[in-house]
């Protein structure tokens, strides 16, 4: 069962790290990705989002890991002259 289980979210893991590497971006949430924030009271008023920038998409969190570990490879990496 435990096996089971393992190689469950082994096969997860590798899912979700080809879906960051294909598809960096996804949804916003605050705005369901329409990247405008509607008035409660009147529904033709609108502002832009500020999560997004009213563009309606974000970086995924696994894609945003990864962008942080290369560049800590890079710096790790880079050889002093």
């Amino acid at each position: 069962m435990i096996l089971l289980a393992s190689l469950a979210a082994a096969g997860y893991s590798l899912y979700y790290i080809g879906a960051c590497a294909i598809f960096p971006f996804g949804s916003c949430r605050r705005c369901d990705g329409t990247g405008k924030l509607r008035n409660p009271l009147s529904r033709k008023m609108f502002r832009l989002c500020p999560r997004c920038t009213g563009t309606g998409r974000r970086v995924r969190i696994g894609r945003r890991i990864y962008e942080h570990l290369r560049a800590e490879h890079r710096n790790g990496t880079r050889g002093t002259r």
